[in-house]
Parts: structure tokens; sequence; C-alpha cells
């Protein structure tokens, strides 16, 4: 934005964020410096919602895809906290352990939202919680405070209503700061109440939680997908790279090899050796050297693709990183600069970069699951990356010393880039500015489900005494209006409102330039300000006017006068009025053809060009992040779906024997059980290519040449219970057939095994369960 510089940060960081009503009445005396009113009018010009030019179009489509984004953003975790609950609850389901009310509670988890169920809240009732959350939203130390004083169970649901939906447009300015006041606060209390330096920020604590969920947000997932997706990707593409380096895995691998090629060990290489025998072994000190040679080089690969990233890093994320520096220093005056530097990398890397390098499938980075030996070197990458970043400790994995000169070689250059991290200016006086002009808007809402409000309500109420001990305090009089929260409501009637904001002891500004008014800020600058962003707009209304330099703003506003738009009509004549006063007072000169501000309004035109070009960059980034979001969200509802057909094939198996074991038990007690008659599904055939196209097969071991003639046999004899057989064309038997049970599939699932091993080829667990799902859950 062209000009805009506001007044220097204040020295030392308020605690809490004034209230907009208080923030309003010390305006005139804190905004006293022309350019914040020039960064708002330029502002003006560069947003117009009345122009339909390439830059606005451009805009459009940006706030848009912004706004879908961050919607996404919100189904999506609300998606993964729907399937980490259920990942825990079937995990009963499987072991039987799961009372009748339980398995009620997991079918509802598992239920659609019917937009017609359910009561609204009255009028009233609106009204209370329009006031109670946008006092919320623009005070943010009333949630920092209910953020330290809930429990780790309720941390999760309080979290989704904090920054997907109180601030959950993650690309609007105002809400991003006052998201990070609130971290602000809550980091502090963190600070004051840990006694212990090595204990900071390690635990899992609400306050970690709200660190890692913050990171998922949609520039977090953006800033991933750039930097990592490409590096990554080019690393699993070669599948049969083994980088173990583990001196116990890395015998019992040669041992094995040995065996399956001579047919025989010898005495001088046992089974069940202990560690220091392994990594004594001569042969298995060759094998490792020159694969800890490889892993360095990539790891280094690794960190100069992050370090080179720096300016792409969120401005939000880098803002935390300088936060922990800040308020480590204040309180551990004599904490090492090493020290303060493994706090940062212990966020940064450790809750925001090595998650995604070593589960990339979960951040949509690639596609499908890495194959076994990539999938261990990913590891094996992160970990180093960490030890880099935080104090290495080799106590439990003391092969990893031998990567120990990574570490010492690139300590300086990863300190330094934790401090650049933290060199991002605050945003506290343009926060005021945004404060300030949110009160003049009048379409303030968030789109928030019944039971987010109701939790939240339930929250504050529980923890009132704390929150607003005063009985006058704005929060307290809601609250105490408000009365006992609702309790919350079925899944299937949990409906989305939209919930307008807005304070009833606030009065909207209606004339923003005159409430900016003061001694040093004149009428003449205000009307020097409103004449050159209305010259702005005319050209953005009229481009073919725009290109002639110097630019003649006299007929400029003249055309406009004379146009037959209305609004056009209004501002060429607006603008003729303010030339005229403004050159009575000698602020701008007819006979140069008023060529100061000739140059401003040709300058800001220049800075529109490049906008656009900007807004086009951005748009064609963000796409391809929203892209990933919904096929996170695509991910998501598929395991939803396959817990849905568990859940199906329990009630059927139970409805036909209610004195079943489980799912696809065929005894009790040792005795064999009469088995209810039932109709074999299948069996469905599919090609070996076909199962390699689709992902299912993660590695085979069937020699190419004869891949064509391998085809495989699915069918279903009962509910919950699968064979897969492996075909050989012309052979009527098959050469394997093994009987699988969904039970055994989701454990492993839950369990984090992705690989089911059928001897000649190794299958994706999540996509067999999303193969079993699609072929018979519809059929029973």
């Amino acid at each position: 934005m062209a000009a805009t510089t506001f007044s220097p940060p204040p020295t030392t960081i308020p605690d809490t964020l004034p209230s907009p009503a208080s923030s309003s009445n010390r305006m005139t005396n804190r905004m006293t410096n022309r350019y914040s009113v020039n960064a708002m009018y330029s502002l003006a010009a560069e947003q117009d919602v009345d122009i339909e030019d390439d830059l606005a179009r451009a805009q459009k489509r940006l706030r848009e895809l912004k706004a879908r984004i961050s919607a996404q953003s919100k189904k999506n975790f609300v998606l993964e906290r729907d399937v980490r609950y259920l990942d825990s609850r079937i995990a009963l389901l499987i072991q039987n352990r799961m009372a009748a009310d339980e398995k009620r509670e997991v079918a509802e988890t598992l239920e659609e939202v019917d937009e017609d169920e359910g009561l609204w809240p009255d009028e009233k009732r609106m009204s209370q919680y329009a006031n109670l959350f946008f006092l919320l939203q623009s005070e943010p130390r009333h949630v920092a405070s209910l953020c330290r004083l809930v429990s780790l169970t309720e941390i999760d649901t309080l979290l989704q209503t904090v920054m997907f939906t109180l601030y959950g447009n993650q690309y609007e300015q105002r809400e991003e700061h006052l998201l990070l006041t609130m971290f602000q606060s809550v980091l502090s209390a963190q600070f004051e109440t840990t006694s212990e330096f090595g204990s900071l920020l390690r635990a899992n604590t609400p306050v970690s939680r709200m660190m890692t969920t913050y990171t998922r947000r949609g520039p977090g997932q953006s800033y991933l997908k750039s930097v990592l997706a490409d590096r990554i990707n080019s690393l699993i593409e070669h599948k049969d790279l083994n980088l173990e380096i583990n001196p116990l895995k890395v015998y019992e691998q040669m041992i094995q090899q040995i065996e399956e090629d001579t047919g025989t060990l010898p005495p001088s290489l046992p089974r069940g050796v202990p560690p220091e025998t392994a990594a004594a072994n001569s042969d298995v000190q060759a094998i490792i050297v020159p694969r800890l040679t490889m892993l360095m080089e990539i790891a280094n690969t690794f960190l100069s693709t992050i370090i080179e990233s720096l300016d792409t890093v969120p401005y939000g994320i880098r803002w935390i990183c300088k936060q922990i520096r800040s308020l480590t220093r204040r309180k551990y005056p004599e904490a090492s600069d090493a020290s303060i530097c493994s706090l940062i990398g212990g966020f940064f890397f450790l809750r925001f970069i090595n998650p995604a390098i070593v589960t990339p499938q979960a951040y949509m980075l690639v596609d499908g699951v890495p194959a076994k030996h990539p999938r261990r070197t990913l590891t094996l990458i992160a970990k180093m990356l960490q030890n880099l970043a935080n104090k290495p400790s080799y106590a439990k994995e003391q092969y990893m010393m031998s990567l120990n000169p990574f570490v010492e070689t690139n300590k300086v250059r990863m300190n330094q880039f934790l401090n650049a991290l933290c060199e991002v200016g605050d945003f506290y006086d343009s926060l005021e500015l945004d404060q300030y002009m949110a009160l003049s808007k009048k379409d303030l809402q968030i789109n928030i489900t019944l039971n987010e409000l109701y939790n939240t309500h339930s929250l504050l109420m529980q923890h009132m005494d704390v929150l607003s001990p005063n009985q006058k305090h704005h929060l307290r009089i809601l609250l105490d209006e408000l009365g006992t929260a609702p309790a919350q409501v079925p899944r299937k009637e949990n409906r989305s409102i939209e919930l307008p904001l807005y304070s009833r002891w606030e009065t909207p500004i209606q004339d923003l330039s005159a409430a900016l008014m003061s001694d040093s800020v004149t009428q003449n600058d205000i009307n020097y300000m409103e004449a050159k962003s209305i010259f702005v707009q005319l050209l953005r209304s009229m481009p073919n006017l725009a290109e002639k330099r110097p630019i003649d703003l006299p007929a400029l506003a003249e055309k406009a006068a004379t146009s037959k738009d209305p609004m056009l009509v209004r501002r060429g004549i607006k603008v003729q009025n303010l030339l005229a006063e403004l050159d009575a007072a000698k602020v701008v000169d007819k006979s140069d053809d008023y060529k100061i501000i000739q140059d401003e309004v040709a300058a800001e035109m220049v800075h529109l060009g490049n906008a656009k070009e900007k807004v086009v960059l951005e748009t064609r980034s963000l796409e391809a992040v929203y892209k990933t979001i919904g096929d996170h969200n695509n991910y998501l509802r598929s395991q939803l779906e396959q817990y849905k057909a568990y859940l199906q094939n329990v009630r059927l198996t139970t409805a036909k024997d209610k004195h079943a074991g489980g799912v696809g038990v065929v005894s009790v007690n040792g005795k064999e059980k009469k088995p209810v008659k039932t109709t074999v599904l299948g069996p469905y055939r599919f090609t070996h290519t076909q199962f390699e196209k689709e992902g299912i097969i993660m590695e085979s071991n069937v020699p190419e040449s004869r891949r064509i003639n391998i085809y495989f046999n699915i069918t279903s004899p009962t509910p919950g219970t699968f064979i897969i057989a492996l075909h050989f064309k012309g052979r009527e038997k098959p050469i394997l057939e093994m009987d699988l049970k969904i039970d055994d599939l989701l454990e492993k699932q839950k369990d984090n095994q992705a690989m089911l091993d059928l001897e000649y080829v190794q299958l994706n667990v999540p996509k067999v369960l999303a193969l079993f799902n699609k072929l018979f859950s519809k059929r029973r």
C-alpha cells in the first residue's frame, strides 16, 4: 500500500487489548500522524466495492477463495476430532468393552446434521449471544484466560470455536491480530507459572495443543505444501533406497538377506544378538557408513529448503516465535541464546515442520502412504532436524550419535534461522486502527454451530468468578443475563447459524475523517488524502484514461461530473470542490497542473497494478491449498464411512445373534457355533495393475513379467469378514488366500500400521478398508 506508515510500536507490550470503546476515545490522541490517515484512504481506494475493474474482480475472487479455505479448514478440524474420537471408541468396541450408551454415542457421532431439526435461540437470546461473542472476539484476554482454565479434555472443543469460528477468517488482518494477542496472553501466563526452564512448552498442555492447532490453519498448511511437498515427493520416489542406520535392524536385515541368498547362516552370524554385538560387526559398519553420508546430504537439502523459505513463513507463526524469545529473555535473563533457540525450535520444528515430514500423507503433501524405506528415511530426517533445532538427546537411540556431525556443522546456521524467524514487526497500532474501523462496519458476523455456542457459554459460566469477578464488568453482566447454558443438542440438531456481532456499549462511527482529525491532522490534510483517493477511484472506473501521462486531473474530474453514471457524477463534483479548496489553501497549485497530487495519484496507480499481480499470484497459490484441504476432507470422510460400515456390521451381527462375541466371531468358549445363514457377497475381481494404479498395492514382490497374469478375488461371506484370494491366470486354485476381519484392519489403522502383508504383495490398509466399504457396505 502506498505511503502506509504507522506510528512506532509501543516499547512495552500491553497485557490486555483495550476494548473498542477505549480505543475509540484515545484514537484522536494516538493516531496523530498524517500517514495513518493516508493509509486509511489508500485502503479505501484500493478496496472500493463499487468499482468493477480487473483488480476489483481479482480481489473479489481472492476474498471468496480465502473464505472457502477458512470454512473448509474448520470442517477438517471437526472431522479430525470425530475420527480421533471414533478411533478410541471403536478400539473398545473391537475388544467388546463398550457399554450400550457408549455405542449410541458413537452412532450419534456419525449422524449428519439435519438443518430442519431442532430449535433456534429466540431473538432476545440471539441478541445476548451477539453481544457476548463481540466482546469475546474484540477483547481476547477473556478467551486467553478461559483456555488456561479448561481441562485437557475440554480444550479441543474450545479451540475449534476459537481458531475456526471466533477468529475463523484466517486471512482477515483484524481477526488474525486479535487471535495472536490472545496467544500472547496465554504464553505470558505459561511462562509465569512454569518453574523450570527445561519443562517450558514441552508437555501436552492446553497451551501446546493451541500452538499445534494454530499451525493447522490455512496459511500454515499452504506454507508446508509449498516448502516440503516437492522435497518429500522426490525422496519417496526411491522406494528401494534403504537408509536404516540402527545397527540391530541393519544386522537383522543383513542376515535375512544372506539366508535368502545362500539358504543357510554361518555360525559367526547368530540370531538375536544384543545391540552392542550388532554395532561391533564390521559388515554392519560398512553398510552404515555410506548411509550416514547420504542421510546427512538429504537432511542438508531439507534444511536449506526450510532456511531459504524464511520470507514465506506465515506472519503469525513467526510472531509466536518472537513472543517465545521475548518472554524467555524476560523470565530467564541468564538463558543462553542456544537455549532460547531450542525453545523456538521446539515450536517451529516439533509442532509444525516435523509432523508433516513424518506423516506427509496426513497433510496431503503426498498421494498415499510412502513405502517402508522412504517412510523410515523421513522419520530419520525429522529426528535429525529435531536434534539440530532442540537440544539433542541420544539416551534412547544411541545410534543417532553417529549423525552428530550434521548437528555440529549446522548449529550456528540453524540458530541464525531461528533468530531470524523472530524478526517481524508488531501490529498493535494497526490493530487499533482495525478495531476502530470495525466499529464502523455493520456486517461483522461469525458462522457458529449451536453446540459451539452453548459449550462456550457453559465454560464461561463454570469459570465466571475467575474470568469476571466484578459484577459491573461487561462480561459478567452478559453472563448474568444469559443465565444457565442450554444442554448440548444431539448432533442431528447441531445446526450452524450466522451470528451478527455487535455491542450495545458501542456506537458505530459514521464519519471516520472527522473522528481522526486532531491538532496535527488538519482539514487540509484530510481533503488532500480524500481528493487523491477519489482520483484513483475515478481512474479505476474509467480505465481508458488511466494510461495517459501526465494525468489531467481537472479533465478527469470534469469527465466524471458530466457522465451518465450517478456515482461518477457525485465523485466528480466532490473532487472538483476539493481541488478548489486545496488550491485556495495553497496546498496544491493550479498553475503547475496540481503536480504534487498528480505525481502521487500516478504512483498509487503503479502500486495498484503491482497489487493486481500480487493478488493473482496469491490466488493461484491458494487454489492449490484449497485443493489440498479439499482432498484431506475427502480422506477424512472416507475414514468416517469406514466407521459407519463397521457399526452397521456390528448392528447386523448383534441382531442376528445376541450372544455373538463380536464382528466375525465364529466360536464361543472354544466351541464352534452354528453359523447364521448369510448371503455371500462377491467375488469381485481386480487385476494387479488396477490395484497398483489405485495405490492399494504399496509394494510387490511379483516379477514385472508375471504381474499381468496376477488377479485378486474379494468376497464377504459374513458381515465384517472378507476373503482376499491371490490368483494366477490358468490355475484353478488361488496361490494365496487370506481371511480378514474388519476389526483387525481397523485396529491396524488405529495403531498406524499402514501395511497388510500378503506375502507376495503388501497392501495399503486404509485403501483396503475404503475398497471393502465401497464394495459391501450398501449391499447388506
